[in-house]
Parts: C-alpha cells; structure tokens; sequence
C-alpha cells in the first residue's frame, strides 16, 4: 500500500484501485476508506485514489491530536496532491469528508478540477437541518415494518431526550432499503472510527463559515452535490442550499437513496458520478 508523509512527518497511507486520471476520495467521520468500497464499481470509469485519514487505517496517528482538526487536515490533502504529482486534481468526498474537501477547494482553488460531494455534511459552510425537517423527511418510510420505533427515537432525539438506544434505533433511516447488506455494511464499520480524531475534526476554530462561504462565491471550478432522496444525515434541502453557494453546482438527488447511495442503487450512483467526472482534471 503507497504512503507519503505530511506536513508535520506523519505517515499516511492510500488505497489506489481502478484506472486512469486519479480522483482524490476523502471518507467521512474519521474513519478509514474500508466503508466506502469500491463506490459501486467507480473504478471502472476513474483510478480512485482512498485516503485513510490520519490515525485511521493503515495512515500513522499523529503526535499532535490538535492536527486531526479539519482546516488542519487540507494540508494532508495537499501533500497527497504532491506526492501524485498533479497540477490539479478532482475531489470526491463523503459526509464529514465533505467539509475537508470544501476547506480545501476554498484554500487551494487553483488545485481543484473538479468537486463531487456525496450526501455531504455541511458544518464548514453552517448550514443544518432542523429537527422539524428531519422528522418530515423520516415519515417518507411510514410504511417500513421497522419504522415505529425508529421514528420514536427519532423523536426523542429531536425532542433532547436521547439515550444510547435511542441513537442504534434509528440505523435504518440512513439506509434506502433496511435489508442484510445495510446491516452488513453498518457492522462492518463498527470500530474503524478513531473517536479521538472524530472529536477532534470539528473542535473550536476549524470551521469559519463566513470566510468559506464567501471562497466558495467565486470558486469556478463544475460542483456536483449528490444528495439521497430519504437521508437523514445530509437531507435534500439542506444539500440544496449548499449547492447554491456554488457559482457552478449540479444538485441530483438520487431516489430511494440513503447516506450510501452507492449500496442503494449502484448503477444509478455510478452513472451520475462517472458522468460528472467524465472531464478530467489535467495531469502533470
């Protein structure tokens, strides 16, 4: 497995599968790349370059925990442009991965070709969904037969009244089909998260939204903002208002669609995707 080091000597490690022009893919809630597959049989169309964050994965822990902050991590981003050596490169991120790459194409503009943000979180540009909004969205699967006690817990989250069960509860909302494969692929990710990093990722001073909204006003470079038609963690109206502080963004809303949109529909994933990535970005 390639690494390169960072900016502050910390080894980090990436996973390379497919072929032709890279596409820099950044996972979300500091975690490894292990969740996100193969994107549904991305590679067919692009080589994906998998980032494990640092102190995920095969990628080194730091000795400094305060470097697992996201503006921080925009450097490891950019170390990883170098070691590729790219003029330019195009992002795909994930759900708090999003954030990175939005931090990174509001520092480095110049660097992006292309940005592919997937049922993205949209804390670096202050935007959230109220838990009205939530709880809307959530009675889109009134007829699931797990859906009365997931909706309760919803409720006694939205409500401040959450318990440890009550956060388990409600899996099934990030999933467009609650079938074997979800469950699968949420045991598979139990305990790959760095916690320490996670807590770390959003802690005072990592986001400015102010200051990135008004970056990403005169970022130039094609956006695509893929959100799923029933996710509870990035919902269609919030990835909508995000897409429109981009001079140049396709919103998509994927139908039937979760927070996995690439385990949900596969082949419609992988066409939107692959179709927006058509145009590369230029090599060194």
């Amino acid at each position: 497995m390639p690494t390169f080091s960072a900016f502050d000597g910390t080894n980090l490690a990436y996973h390379v599968s497919g072929e032709g022009d890279p596409v820099i893919c950044l996972p979300g809630g500091m975690q490894d790349t292990e969740y996100l597959g193969e994107l549904g049989g991305l590679p067919a169309h692009r080589r994906l370059i998998m980032l494990d964050p640092r102190g995920t994965g095969r990628s080194a822990i730091p000795r400094d925990a305060a470097s697992y902050r996201c503006d921080r991590l925009v450097d490891d981003v950019e170390a990883l442009r170098e070691e590729l050596g790219l003029e330019r490169v195009d992002l795909l991120a994930h759900c708090a991965g999003a954030n990175l790459a939005t931090l990174y194409a509001a520092r480095h503009p110049e660097r992006v070709g292309r940005l592919a943000l997937i049922t993205p979180s949209t804390r670096a540009v202050g935007i959230d969904a109220t838990g009205q909004a939530r709880l809307e969205l959530a009675r889109l699967r009134a007829d699931e037969p797990w859906f009365a006690p997931a909706f309760a817990a919803l409720e006694d989250i939205v409500a401040g009244n959450a318990t440890g069960d009550s956060w388990a509860a409600v899996d099934p909302f990030f999933y467009g089909r609650w079938d074997a494969a979800a469950r699968a692929h949420l045991a598979a990710q139990d305990g790959r998260r760095n916690d320490k990093a996670a807590a770390a990722f959003g802690a005072e001073g990592a986001f400015d939204p102010a200051a990135t909204r008004a970056a990403l006003a005169t970022f130039d470079a094609p956006v695509l903002l893929l959100a799923g038609e029933v996710d509870m963690n990035s919902i269609p109206g919030v990835v909508a208002e995000f897409a429109g502080l981009f001079p140049a963004a396709e919103l998509v809303v994927q139908p039937g669609a979760g927070h996995y949109p690439w385990l949900d529909d596969a082949d419609r994933f992988v066409a939107t995707t692959a179709a927006f990535l058509k145009v590369t970005a230029p090599s060194a």
